[in-house]
């Protein structure tokens, strides 16, 4: 009886110990360097990136700011005061006129519109030596543009030419500011060099010289309608500067 209980016990023995070998070749066995599970909610595993090579342990991982930092926005465009301010100290009624201009037209900025006003200053000027009066159409309010074509034709009729180079724009700032209802307004003090000579009928010279240099100073204001969609601003007054 002994005999056939010792035979079981061999046997089951030996079916114990083909199962335990049978499991740690199919699952592997522990060594105690094992990864934890993934969990896709765990905040560790989601910032962390995969880290690739054949030494994984080379490679760098940026330790974490501060949890609550917001990140830095480097588009992020000036404020009023730093746009402003630029071209019209702070407590100045030409600071508190921009300001009125920009509270009704969010595109307006002092130093582009500066760009541009040196850019039509330059066209304009060119534009009535040359008698252009389509150029000038496009860039006058029709007040101005009627008065600049009826010295373009009186001159046309005498048979006088102008003959101008334009040197350069040494200056330009905006000198004063208005908000009129819809219709902003501003003013520009120009100082330029130009060479220009007026020539009459017969080519002879009766104003300004041809070798020379001259030094302008004009004061021009410029207006547009706040609430057009058309972004052009237009020479409504000029002034020369004594």
């Amino acid at each position: 009886m002994n005999e056939i209980f010792n035979v079981y016990n061999l046997i089951f023995l030996a079916l114990a110990v083909f199962i335990i070998f049978r499991l740690r070749s199919v699952l592997g066995k522990r060594t105690g360097n094992e990864r934890p599970p993934f969990d896709p909610y765990s905040k560790t595993e989601r910032q962390q990136k995969p880290q690739t090579g054949q030494d994984q342990g080379d490679n760098v991982i940026p330790m974490p700011g501060p949890a609550d930092a917001a990140p830095v926005d480097v588009n992020r465009p000036p404020s009023d005061d730093m746009v402003i301010e630029k071209v019209a100290p702070a407590g100045t009624a030409l600071n508190d006129a921009l300001r009125k201009i920009l509270s009704v037209d969010r595109s307006f900025e002092p130093e582009p519109f500066l760009e541009g006003a040196r850019g039509a200053y330059e066209m304009i000027v060119m534009a009535f030596a040359e008698g252009d009066r389509k150029a000038l159409k496009s860039l006058l309010s029709k007040d101005v543009y009627e008065g600049f074509v009826a010295a373009i034709d009186e001159r046309e009729k005498r048979g006088e030419t102008i003959e101008s180079t334009f040197v350069g724009i040494d200056r330009a700032e905006i000198v004063e500011a208005a908000l009129k209802g819809n219709t902003a307004q501003v003013t520009v003090k120009v100082q330029s060099q130009l060479i220009s000579a007026t020539r009459d009928k017969s080519g002879e010279i009766i104003d300004g010289n041809p070798n020379k240099v001259t030094e302008v100073v004009d004061i021009w204001t410029f207006a547009r309608d706040t609430t057009s969609r058309d972004p052009n601003w237009k020479l409504v007054a000029t002034e020369s500067a004594e």
